[in-house]
């Protein structure tokens, strides 16, 4: 099978634009090789069915990307584990998109792992601005310390800071920030009551 040739790809601190409405589905053999991508895939990564099916699925894998998330993603996998991760990737293009996945595994009818399946959704703005400053961490340790150090840092942070796997910790800033918006549109829904309110019995003295 032809492999795309490998070749670098100049990186724009641009977010793609894509249907954020939609779901990202791609499937991939125990090794990762991309088998199936959905119509939503190509928009968001600028490739297109034909390029990418038989690539690595790491041909999006952005360099803002600290290893260890993917590290701790693939021995979840490993294990039979279905798992969510938030990831920043690639385009065709060097520009970027954000998406939460969620990693099923695929299994044959002896129960042994034959593949995965990834869902994807777009990531709102509040989660992302809570988990770049982690990412951005664990990928300068990286560079100066290694990989083993980005991993224990990664390990210490999640049990002091959050008692919490990767994954709850993923599911815990979606939750929060579900928690959060509903907070923000009631305040606004009052304000707005207030206002309507104020103008009805104030109005001629406002």
């Amino acid at each position: 099978m032809t492999k795309i040739s490998p070749k670098p790809i100049k990186i724009i601190n641009e977010e793609v634009k894509w249907d954020k409405t939609q779901t990202i589905i791609s499937k991939t053999d125990i090794h990762g090789t991309i088998l199936y991508m959905n119509d939503a895939f190509e928009e968001a990564s600028e490739y297109n069915k034909i390029e990418l099916i038989g690539e690595p699925h790491n041909i999006i894998r952005h360099p803002d990307m600290p290893k260890v998330a993917f590290k701790v993603l693939w021995n979840a996998l490993k294990k039979g584990e279905n798992f969510h991760a938030i990831v920043k990737n690639l385009t065709r293009t060097g520009r970027y998109y954000w998406v939460i996945t969620d990693f099923t595994v695929d299994k044959n009818e002896q129960g042994e792992i034959t593949g995965y399946t990834g869902r994807r959704k777009a990531v709102p703005n509040g989660v992302i601005e809570k988990i770049e400053p982690l990412y951005k961490t664990l990928l300068e340790i990286e560079k100066i310390k290694g990989e083993k150090a980005s991993e224990l840092y990664f390990d210490a942070f999640l049990k002091e800071e959050t008692k919490k796997t990767y994954d709850e910790f993923v599911i815990d800033l979606f939750q929060s920030e579900i928690r959060d918006t509903k907070i923000l549109e009631k305040d606004n829904k009052e304000n707005k009551i207030k206002k309507s309110l104020n103008w009805f019995f104030f109005g001629d003295f406002l």
